[in-house]
């Protein structure tokens, strides 16, 4: 696979969690390829292959609507890519992160408010299939464009309260 090529699979992958289809994952990601990000997300995310790389789209999609990935710089060394983009959507539905362990650890009830922070994906890619991702973001960043933090007294008891309804939802 030329470099072309593998970045542009690369590419694609990203774009595809804001606006792909399961058909999309099935053919991009490998049945093994692991998500080192895996780990905030519920535990339809935690699983290999693209059953859990659509899960993870799915978990971003249901909490950020206009969710987008605007692509800066592609980097391209052999089978690695490296993708630095800018992540942007509004805050429509409650947002769940999860433990190690698959347990809900927090929950931000949505503000409506819109973030746009900068990430870098790293995908290793094999026969034209990704096999590998983790990535950089800016957390803090998007908790203070979103009003996560520093969060208000009001806000707090809403994020208890959130917490409480995703509990009673698994």
């Amino acid at each position: 696979m030329d470099t072309t090529t593998t970045a542009d699979l690369a590419v694609r992958c990203i774009q595809i969690m804001a606006d792909g289809e399961y058909a999309d994952f099935a053919r991009l990601v490998h049945p093994d390829a692991v998500n080192r990000e895996r780990f905030a997300g519920p535990p339809e995310c935690r699983g290999v292959g693209p059953e859990s790389y659509y899960a993870t789209a799915l978990w971003l999609r249901a909490a950020f609507s206009e969710l987008a990935f605007e692509v800066r710089h592609v980097v391209t060394e052999g089978e690695l890519v490296v993708i630095n983009t800018t992540m942007s959507g509004r805050h429509t539905a409650p947002f769940a992160v999860y433990t190690d362990d698959g347990a809900v650890k927090s929950v931000f009830p949505p503000t409506g408010k819109t973030f746009a922070t900068e990430r870098s994906h790293w995908l290793r890619v094999q026969e034209g299939q990704i096999v590998e991702h983790w990535a950089n973001r800016d957390d803090l960043g998007q908790a203070e464009q979103l009003g996560w933090v520093p969060p208000t007294p009001g806000y707090l008891i809403r994020m208890a309260r959130a917490k409480s309804r995703v509990k009673r939802g698994m």
